[in-house]
């Protein structure tokens, strides 16, 4: 991370805190919800299956630019499915850039061909071993791990969504992150259960298992890029929901923190780690933000 980046965001969560200001400070765009794949515990794919013209995605870049965001990240669906005539999804990422953004990254379920340096980040869906993340996603790993081995940076996050099916494959990610080229870290989540995918959410006691496992994995120097301060408050459900900092815009529509905060109940459910280490952040807790410092210039 650039020192003008880091200064920036220093700033930024010192007024937060001082001030208990809700101003957002990460965005996403969803540039289509179209997807290749129809994932087991996923809610949001191939509902209107439309891929969001140029014009629309930069007035909707700039519209979050304007509310003072400078993490921006691009999500599907598909995000490599997002084209507009010549236009990719590295024109985006450019165009992000260019009008100011610090930090771009991109969401993937890593089957197209990975050509993305200009990203910050790549966040790339594994949800298992072979076995596991097949049952989940469909017969899609091997493609996803040689599309990996073939990437043009080593900008790639592993981005495991932990549910009833991958539970017992944490340190098979873990691993796997660790020795594969290209992979520069591993970020969890739990299971947000959506009506139609409840089956899949864990219990508490399931979910502290999970997190045991992974802080040893952090212990063994694996490169986890999550805030083990924060696993108590992941376990309890016990973190302040909606996130103010974050916002996401699909369509023209803005809402606070995820897409998820209209259904009723789901966010007393969150499972989306970010989600709690944001909030405790912009609420001063002071173990989280050292070792936030330490993971993002670590990693970002």
């Amino acid at each position: 991370m650039k020192i003008s980046s880091f200064l920036h965001f220093a700033g930024f969560g010192i007024k937060t805190i001082l001030f208990r200001k809700k101003d957002p400070i990460l965005g996403t765009v969803i540039v289509t919800d179209k997807c290749n794949l129809h994932c087991k515990h996923c809610s949001v794919n191939n509902i209107t299956a439309i891929i969001h013209p140029y014009e629309q995605i930069k007035g909707e870049m700039q519209q979050l630019f304007d509310m003072g965001i400078r993490i921006l990240f691009f999500c599907g669906g598909e995000t490599f499915m997002w084209r507009d005539g010549d236009r990719t999804l590295r024109d985006l990422v450019k165009e992000a850039k260019a009008m100011g953004f610090l930090i771009v990254n991109v969401v993937t379920n890593g089957t197209f061909p990975i050509d993305l340096p200009e990203a910050d980040l790549i966040l790339l869906s594994l949800d298992g071993d072979r076995e596991r993340h097949n049952a989940v996603r469909g017969d899609t790993y091997d493609t996803i791990m040689k599309n990996i081995a073939a990437a043009t940076s080593d900008n790639i996050c592993f981005y495991m969504a932990v549910n009833k099916i991958n539970k017992d494959a944490i340190r098979d990610v873990c691993h796997t992150a660790r020795d594969t080229k290209n992979v520069r870290a591993v970020s969890f989540n739990f299971h947000t259960p959506y009506p139609d995918t409840r089956e899949l959410a864990l219990t508490r006691d399931e979910k502290k298992e999970c997190c045991d496992i992974i802080r040893q994995m952090m212990k063994e120097k694996v490169p986890v890029f999550n805030l083990k301060s924060a696993f108590p408050y992941i376990i309890d459900n016990s973190f302040p929901t909606p996130c103010h900092q974050c916002v996401v815009i699909e369509n023209g529509k803005v809402s606070v923190c995820g897409r998820c905060i209209e259904i009723p109940g789901l966010c007393d459910e969150c499972g989306y780690f970010f989600v709690a280490e944001y909030t405790l952040l912009f609420r001063g807790n002071l173990r989280i933000i050292f070792e936030m410092l330490g993971t993002y210039l670590k990693y970002v």
